[in-house]
């Protein structure tokens, strides 16, 4: 992880802002979820990307139930169902 050389002051309500340098490099837009992370004494963010609630795949994952679930997790939920 390298430092990007920016210093932010945190606000009364505990935000902060990223600038518009780091938005455009890391494709972030207003409104995108951002997950936040940590690591020992770094907190670190990151866009969301959702993941599998069974394996942690990040591939062709879609929402089942209010839950994420991947491709191949809900083929083999399938192949389960059909022996029971």
């Amino acid at each position: 992880m390298k430092p990007a050389g920016v210093v932010r002051k945190v606000d009364q309500l505990g935000r902060i802002v990223l600038p518009k340098s780091l938005r455009k490099r890391y494709q972030m837009n207003e409104g995108d979820p951002v997950e936040i992370l940590v690591q020992g004494d770094h907190i670190i963010l990151e866009r969301y990307r959702p993941k599998c609630v069974f394996c942690g795949s990040m591939e062709e994952v879609s929402e089942f139930k209010e839950r994420t679930v991947c491709k191949q997790c809900l083929t083999e939920m399938n192949a389960l169902r059909k022996l029971g």
